[in-house]
């Protein structure tokens, strides 16, 4: 029987970081890394987007990750998960499809990396709420507690991030 997957979501408000660990630590571990499916969605749409390019980037990114965890033999991680989906889908529409809350559910990851907004924000296109990080901090560690999640909030610099979450996957990996 090959060995389960291990799988390392990290998530949290935006410019925090996420995209930078992720990459970080799938080279370290020379393991399978799953980009934010929504930003090179976004960067192709030529207006505004709608409640169903949120709900498509969702479904897109959950292709992304299933098709990644059976192509990885061990260990793999997602630069954002579903969490993120419910969250951008919730404050901007007000509404989460159920299907969303039931894939959230069946995500099995193994550790969250909750990304702390102890970094500068750094402006970017696609990112909307530079004023309300820390609003969205606590929203996310609430739906991790809420969904019964295994997490670790990750802050400090960049290399402290990278510390602190290795320090963490290496006691998963131990066990």
């Amino acid at each position: 029987m090959p060995p389960r997957t291990i799988t390392i979501g990290i998530t949290g408000p935006e410019s925090t970081g996420k995209s930078t660990l992720a990459e970080q630590l799938a080279n370290y571990y020379r393991a399978v890394w799953v980009p934010e499916y929504a930003r090179a969605y976004l960067a192709n749409l030529n207006r505004p987007y709608t409640q169903a390019d949120v709900e498509h980037i969702a479904k897109g990114q959950l292709a992304r990750m299933n098709q990644a965890r059976e192509q990885a033999p061990t260990l793999v991680f997602f630069d954002t998960e579903l969490i993120v989906l419910k969250i951008w889908l919730e404050n901007a529409y007000g509404l989460v499809p159920t299907w969303l809350h039931n894939a959230i559910d069946q995500q099995n990851i193994d550790l969250y990396l909750l990304m702390d907004i102890d970094l500068p924000w750094e402006p970017d296109p696609q990112r909307e709420h530079p004023h309300l990080r820390q609003f969205f901090y606590d929203w996310y560690q609430r739906e991790l507690q809420e969904h019964q999640c295994f997490f670790v909030t990750v802050s400090g610099s960049y290399q402290e991030r990278f510390d602190a979450a290795r320090r963490q996957i290496d006691k998963l990996l131990a066990t």
